[in-house]
């Protein structure tokens, strides 16, 4: 029978930085046992290594008592995203344990009790005024995740008969089904999207992030670019 499994996660995908310590049963349910979640945005690579450092301390645990390491991999804005990516394929490179990489989006809809019928739509904050989206039902992703604008998204899905939308209210305020104010992913969340990797052993792959869009870097550079290049010749 597969033994309980000690797992650290880590999301830096939407505004706020969680990090956490879970237990796997072999069944894939998932227990707490340290977990931080801090709001804000413009620090995460800053807090992260700490909060990592908390969850282990409170925990009761050391690195070396880690089974995996799960990271969520987005949809999410480049440079946030890529700080928690980065710290959890090190850290688990460092202690020769898999890193896996769950989609954001799912944890967010495992974060929130499953409606009794429906669909499900989870909207996350992709700045540039736009949303990441993904829509699930009876706990699976069926379509997504994207990024639009929210009234595209709104539009999209006007005639769809959604039983809930997930996220801030600023953007589920456009949708006529019930609202759910959850915008960020739980330690928990995080683990039970990654179980069945964990608790199968499954050879860990290179973590691939959900970026949906080229980084604002690029964007600017391209742009400044085209500002540059003469004006072109009409016939």
């Amino acid at each position: 029978m597969t033994e309980h499994k000690r797992v650290l996660v880590i999301d830096t995908a939407t505004s706020a930085v969680v990090t956490g310590v879970v237990e796997l049963a072999p069944d894939g349910s998932a227990s707490t046992l340290a977990e931080r979640i801090l709001d804000d945005q413009r620090r995460h690579a800053e807090v992260l290594t700490s909060l990592m450092r908390e969850t282990l301390a409170e925990a009761g645990l050391t690195g070396a008592d880690l089974d995996a390491v799960i990271v969520g991999c987005g949809p999410g804005p480049f440079t946030g995203l890529r700080v928690g990516m980065a710290t959890g394929t090190a850290y688990a490179d460092a202690l020769a344990i898999p890193a896996y990489g769950v989609c954001t989006l799912d944890a967010i809809d495992l974060a929130v009790p499953e409606p009794s019928a429906g669909e499900r739509l989870v909207l996350t904050d992709a700045r540039r005024r736009e949303v990441y989206w993904a829509v699930y039902r009876d706990g699976r992703r069926i379509e997504g995740p994207g990024v639009d604008a929210p009234d595209a998204v709104a539009a999209e899905f006007a005639g769809r008969g959604l039983t809930e939308v997930v996220g801030e209210g600023r953007f589920t305020e456009r949708f006529a089904a019930r609202a759910t104010p959850t915008v960020s992913p739980t330690a928990v969340s995080l683990a039970r999207a990654g179980a069945a990797a964990v608790l199968a052993a499954a050879p860990a792959e290179p973590l691939t992030p959900l970026y949906l869009r080229r980084p604002d870097a690029v964007e600017l550079k391209d742009q400044k670019r085209k500002s540059l290049l003469p004006p072109a010749e009409h016939a």
